[in-house]
C-alpha cells in the first residue's frame, strides 16, 4: 500500500496532528483525504521524494564497517570468508 504525506491547509488552525507533515497508508482506489480525521481541518496531499533502494555496495561497505563478515559458498557445506 502507498504511503501518503498530508498537512493543514492552513497549520494555524489544525490540530497537533495535522500542522505538521503526517503519513497516511491508503490503498491506491481510495479518495485522498481531504480533512483531518481528529479534528476535521482541510487538507493538502503533500509530494514526497520516493523511497529508492540503497546500490549493494554500499550495504556491503556498511555490513563490513559494523564488523560483519560476508561469505561465498564455493561447496556443498563449504563457505569462503570474503571479508
Amino acid at each position: 500500500m502507498p504511503v501518503y504525506d498530508y498537512q493543514a491547509k492552513n497549520p494555524e488552525q489544525g490540530c497537533d496532528k495535522c500542522r505538521t507533515p503526517f503519513e497516511v497508508m491508503r490503498r491506491l482506489d481510495e479518495v485522498p483525504l481531504e480533512h483531518c480525521p481528529n479534528c476535521g481541518a482541510e487538507l493538502v496531499k503533500l509530494i514526497a521524494a520516493p523511497a529508492l533502494g540503497r546500490s549493494r555496495s554500499k550495504l556491503d561497505d556498511r555490513a563490513k564497517a559494523a564488523g560483519f563478515h560476508k561469505l561465498k559458498r564455493v561447496d556443498q557445506g563449504a563457505f569462503e570468508k570474503l571479508y
